[in-house]
């Protein structure tokens, strides 16, 4: 019963809270009026700016201690005072910035907080088409929300990682709102079956990355031909670095082929595979290189060695599991054979040199570790062999001397018998 009655009043102090800095008429009026006018009170326990000690009239304008004690609740919300009200669309961008712009003030609540979300934001899709008074696009109160705002941080907010994808969904999922932009609306839908969405919506890995690792945040903008490589390769960082090197830089280029996501799709990027490589009707190579061409053979020679080395690793494992089983020490060629899995990962993302000669260089490393862990496997089964042998002839002179000394008992015992 006392936990219930904590957990009570401790939800409840959450929804309802007190207005800080002393009795407030927004918060007192509000209260007690209807769901819609009433909601903005329950969410401001949780809301950043409540927590650090704003207030309503921070961002409405207005006299929040007039009406509590003198006058009434109209005139603290008198113009004179800086009564805002509920701000026009086109005002709120300018007037959050009107404190997350200013270094010093910011300082006082968080000394590391950025203040160029606004300048940035005028630099994205959204920022451009807010100063060119388009009334739907989005604004810090579409990702951040109005009331209840919440810290990056926080789980709950609408901009933690988990949650970014469903947020901005909420616009571009949106047929209708997105009509006039001519763009698509399936975004949501692809990445949430992709590998990266299937990572962070799923399992709730927010080293994963959602809408805004890739497109920015405040500058939210879709990344140009040149850029989509700089993007993956925040994360990608090798595979960025081979393909910068790589022939297909250049031919990607003069094509406008955008790097990464030609073989790797956009927003559904799928988990990759052995598959994608080669010359078979399933492979992406084909999709540009003709049989016949450097780059077709290329392409066939890169898969044979990826998936020869694999072969052979796992040749290996099967001989090593085998003695393991049996109870011989193998655990140092086992350990080896985790080498010569790395190089098989690193084959694979030597293919984006797009040089065989690299990639057999790399499964030959791969294929010499996996010769040495396979004969050390037979050896050891070999050993295996060898002891049973010696065991079975032990087992068998030592039953031999069992016999004889039964015997000669036997004997013993009917000479006495005789006597």
């Amino acid at each position: 019963m006392l936990l219930l009655m904590f957990a009570f009043l401790f939800g409840t102090a959450a929804e309802q809270p007190a207005a800080r800095g002393g009795p407030s008429t927004c918060v007192e009026c509000h209260r007690e009026m209807e769901a819609e006018l009433s909601e903005p009170v329950r969410q401001a326990g949780a809301d950043i700016h409540f927590q650090k000690g704003l207030s309503c009239h921070d961002c409405h304008g207005g006299d929040p201690t007039v009406g509590i004690d003198t006058g009434g609740p109209e005139d603290s919300m008198s113009r004179a005072k800086g009564y805002i009200g509920r701000p026009a669309r086109k005002q709120i961008a300018t007037l959050c910035a009107s404190c997350h712009s200013k270094l010093d003030y910011m300082r006082r609540y968080n000394p590391q907080a950025r203040v160029d979300q606004y300048t940035e934001y005028l630099t994205s899709v959204h920022g451009k088409k807010y100063v060119a008074g388009d009334p739907s696009v989005a604004t810090c109160v579409d990702c951040h929300g109005a009331h209840g705002v919440r810290a990056v941080k926080d789980p709950n907010g609408q901009v933690y990682a988990t949650n970014v994808a469903a947020t901005c969904a909420r616009c571009h999922a949106d047929a209708k709102r997105m009509a006039p932009y001519q763009i698509r609306t399936d975004q949501m839908e692809l990445y949430s079956k992709s590998v990266h969405g299937e990572a962070l919506l799923k399992n709730r890995d927010i080293s994963s990355p959602t809408c805004n690792d890739c497109h920015g945040n405040h500058g939210a903008a879709p990344p140009g031909i040149d850029a989509v490589a700089n993007a993956c390769g925040q994360c990608h960082a090798m595979q960025w670095e081979l393909f910068n090197k790589s022939a297909h830089r250049k031919a990607f280029s003069e094509m406008g082929l955008p790097a990464c996501v030609t073989c790797h799709e956009h927003h559904d990027v799928m988990r990759t595979s052995d598959a994608m490589l080669g010359v078979e009707p399933s492979a992406k190579c084909v999709s540009c290189h003709d049989p016949g061409s450097a780059g077709y053979t290329a392409a066939g020679e890169m898969k044979s060695a990826v998936v020869r080395l694999q072969e052979h690793l796992h040749k290996a494992r099967e001989v090593l599991e085998r003695s393991e089983r049996a109870g011989m020490e193998v655990s140092r060629p086992i350990y080896d054979l985790v080498e010569g899995r790395d190089r098989l990962v690193r084959a694979r993302v030597e293919v984006h040199r797009f040089a065989a000669a690299d990639v057999r260089k790399v499964t030959e490393e791969g294929e010499r570790i996996a010769t040495a862990s396979e004969q050390a496997g037979w050896k050891a089964l070999a050993d295996l062999a060898y002891r049973r042998k010696g065991l079975a002839v032990s087992v068998a002179i030592l039953l031999f001397m069992i016999g004889l000394l039964l015997f000669k008992i036997r004997e013993i015992e009917t000479t006495d018998e005789r006597r």
